[in-house]
């Protein structure tokens, strides 16, 4: 990559591009308030609460991050849900690290301490070496701690449906 430069301390800064290839939407801020009413010591006070919508990204968004070489996989995720106002548990989220050879395509899930510029800089410039992508982190799992407790009693409205 040629838009890399040394800091005075060694460390360096650069470009990543990051694929957003997302298959569940994503929950970002209502552009509407909705004003409650609450009794406070002073009277009747206006506060906002907050509201939430889902939508899915685009297939093939793609976003260009300028971090420092040892910025972590994990700080990448904070940092695209923070461009996209995404108000989902990042631990949701999983950086990968993508890789062509012979016609097959490989993905690796980067270790949230892993650094991706020092992956890119060691990578060289080639896309098909080296790219990035955020998909959903699939554990195989349930990390039950990254739903909010709306998202968790739909589930349960959902099982006890299903079991009626």
């Amino acid at each position: 990559p040629t838009d890399v430069s040394q800091n005075k301390d060694g460390s360096y800064t650069g470009f990543i591009k990051v694929q957003l290839k997302l298959v569940r939407p994503v929950s970002v801020p209502a552009t509407k308030r909705v004003p409650s009413l609450q009794a406070g010591r002073s009277g009747l006070r206006t506060q906002g609460v907050k509201r939430r919508t889902s939508f899915y990204l685009p297939k093939g968004t793609v976003k260009h991050l300028h971090i420092l070489s040892h910025t972590r996989a994990s700080e990448v995720i904070d940092a695209l849900l923070r461009k996209f106002t995404v108000v989902d548990n990042p631990r949701k989220f999983a950086l990968f690290e993508r890789s062509e050879k012979d016609d097959q395509v490989y993905l690796r899930k980067l270790d949230d301490e892993e650094q991706p510029l020092r992956l890119r800089l060691l990578a060289g410039p080639s896309e098909k070496v080296l790219s990035f992508v955020l998909k959903e982190n699939e554990t195989g799992e349930v990390n039950w701690d990254a739903f909010t407790l709306p998202e968790l009693h739909n589930f349960l409205r959902i099982l006890q449906r299903e079991e009626e």
